[in-house]
């Protein structure tokens, strides 16, 4: 079954073009989001005060560091 060598032009050619529209938006869209972390990078060094840690991240520190001296402890052969 041979077909017109037109058709397989056409095809190739609409490969190619679909391949370029879809690396061209990728691109766009990985540019974009490196200037959206620029951005976010020049406004955490423009602020020069550093964030007070909020009460519930010092609360899961606390928790973490009783997890670590429990495993710790259980490491060491030491029942709490």
């Amino acid at each position: 079954m041979e077909q017109d060598p037109n058709f397989y032009i056409i095809i190739g050619a609409f490969a190619l073009l679909s391949i370029g529209i879809v690396s061209s938006l990728g691109l766009r869209g990985w540019r974009d989001w490196l200037a959206l972390k620029h951005a976010e990078l020049d406004v955490a060094r423009r602020s020069g005060d550093t964030p007070v840690p909020m009460a519930t991240s010092r609360i899961e520190v606390a928790d973490l560091k009783e997890r670590v001296k429990k495993l710790e402890a259980i490491a060491a052969g030491i029942d709490i």
